[in-house]
């Protein structure tokens, strides 16, 4: 692979903001935490209607861009044929997006809704049990992977039909920004953008840590402990930082198929020694509900009744996703070269959707099962102990439960690990000048960022400032807003002066 030039203004304001801002977030986190979380309360309440029209909005676009005609343009030159197979392909846009997330929430968010439901429902009913999964289907399906095509969308056209060589969020803002998207502006959209997903990285890794902590804890007799955390953030390192340092091809491609692998193997083992009736039943009513209810659920706000539902919750999940969406549009774009912009769309939106699915109505089935059967009172778990012991509690209650432990465990690292290392290597994309065809960021430039992020999730942890930071993180929503804007707007300028057809052109010409 040819390796590219690093781009010194973006490289450099990257990492002094990311240390400044972490460094000044630790060290005054006792006022800059109940700060962030009021400027976030602020911005789940006041701009609730614009994230739920952004989404539904994103969603009407990229329907419309399968219909069209537009659907068929290809990603590269008429011979470009796509990099990976489907099945890669697939399990890398899932597992970047994804990572520990999915396994830590389909186990208790389901719990919440139940002991916490919308639109009013009696607490831990019939009624809240029914919309327990289906609102978790909501929450991880279309509507969330929408968000993360459109960018991808834009940044592929971008980078393969109007031969861009740079996978920044700038150039995709380039039909709107013009000259402006190498200038200062577009420096400061890509600045960002490292942050919102150093931000993001670090809500996996507060997610993942003590879920992945209070399991080996349970195996192995100890109290999950701050070594003990250090300790799993290493291996992770170690991971990621082998399979960043073999790249796309052979690293990053073949930790993603065996993390599809595991997540399948571990799904089928509970639906066989589980309540197999009751899943497969509670699911198909669960998804009836969200189809059902889709509409009322995607622009829900609640202002008169005031319950805090929809804010807590939906528009929380879509500022957290947009924020993270630039760095799963870049990853998504980069390996999507030779497949048209309607296979993109519908790729994305499947695989996303269908793994959500499969997690939520499989793991948020069975805990729920366990809540409504008298098993194990998993909400007051939850209330007392937190997410990780009820972690533990499900994967105690399952046969051989031992063995389904440590394979969670496995899990977890190869989950998270496909995250980190997605993450480092767009990170060294953006952060480089240009990627010809086969090209990659340089190496040392990739391993960089992945140490700096297990670095500053040890430091971190350390002091206890992790979740100040993925808090101020989502705070990147809101300029991501107007990213979506400028992006949707460029692609639509793009797409109707026929921009693919005279980069074709010209391309015949210079053959």
């Amino acid at each position: 692979m040819i390796n590219s030039k690093l781009e010194k203004t973006i490289f450099w304001p990257s990492l002094i903001l990311v240390l400044t801002v972490t460094i000044l977030l630790v060290t005054f986190r006792e006022t800059a935490a109940p700060a962030i979380s009021g400027m976030m309360s602020a911005i789940n309440n006041r701009l609730d209607w614009a994230f739920e029209f952004l989404t539904i909005g994103l969603f009407v676009i990229l329907i419309w861009l399968m219909m069209s005609r537009y659907g068929k343009i290809k990603l590269g030159n008429p011979e470009d044929q796509p990099e990976f197979s489907r099945f890669s392909w697939g399990g890398m846009l899932f597992c970047a997006g994804m990572g520990t997330s999915i396994m830590f929430w389909s186990i208790v968010e389901p719990l919440y809704y139940f002991s916490g439901p919308p639109f009013g429902i009696e607490a831990e009913s019939n009624k809240a049990a029914e919309y327990a999964v289906s609102y978790g289907l909501f929450h991880w399906g279309i509507s969330a992977w929408a968000l993360y095509a459109l960018p991808a969308v834009v940044m592929a056209y971008s980078f393969y039909v109007r031969k861009d060589r740079s996978l920044k969020i700038s150039a995709a803002c380039r039909g709107v920004l013009g000259k402006h998207a190498d200038g200062f502006i577009g420096k400061a959209i890509d600045v960002l953008v490292i942050w919102s997903m150093i931000g993001g990285l670090g809500t996996s890794l507060g997610l993942g840590v003590p879920m992945v902590a209070a399991v080996i804890g349970s195996l192995f007799g100890i109290e999950p402990s701050l070594w003990l955390n250090i300790t799993i953030i290493i291996i992770w390192t170690i991971i990621f930082s082998s399979s960043a340092y073999f790249g796309l091809y052979k690293g990053i491609r073949k930790l993603s198929d065996w993390n599809v692998y595991m997540a399948l193997g571990l799904a089928a083992f509970v639906i066989i020694v589980g309540p197999t009736f009751f899943l497969l039943s509670y699911f198909t009513d669960s998804l009836g509900i969200m189809l059902d209810k889709f509409m009322r659920m995607s622009l829900h706000t609640d202002p008169i009744n005031q319950g805090g539902f929809p804010q807590a919750w939906t528009v929380f999940y879509w500022a957290w996703f947009a924020a993270t969406a630039p760095f799963i549009g870049i990853f998504i774009a980069r390996i999507s070269k030779g497949r048209s912009l309607r296979e993109l769309v519908s790729n994305v939106l499947l695989w996303g959707t269908v793994g959500s699915w499969l997690y939520f109505g499989v793991f948020g089935g069975y805990a729920i099962n366990l809540q409504l059967t008298d098993q194990l009172e998993l909400t007051s778990v939850l209330s007392e102990e937190g997410g990780p012991a009820v972690i533990v509690e499900v994967l105690q209650s399952l046969p051989l439960s031992v063995v389904v432990s440590t394979f969670f465990v496995l899990l977890g690292f190869v989950f998270l690990a496909t995250s980190l290392d997605s993450a480092s290597y767009v990170i060294a994309s953006v952060a480089t000048k240009e990627l010809a065809d086969g090209a990659e960021p340089a190496r040392w430039h990739r391993l960089l960022w992945g140490i700096l992020l297990s670095a500053l999730a040890i430091s971190l942890t350390i002091v206890g400032g992790l979740d100040v930071v993925q808090t101020s993180s989502v705070l990147v929503s809101v300029p991501v807003l107007l990213m979506y804007i400028l992006m949707s707007y460029s692609l639509i300028k793009w797409l109707k002066n026929n921009e693919h057809l005279h980069v074709y052109v010209d391309d015949k010409k210079r053959g």
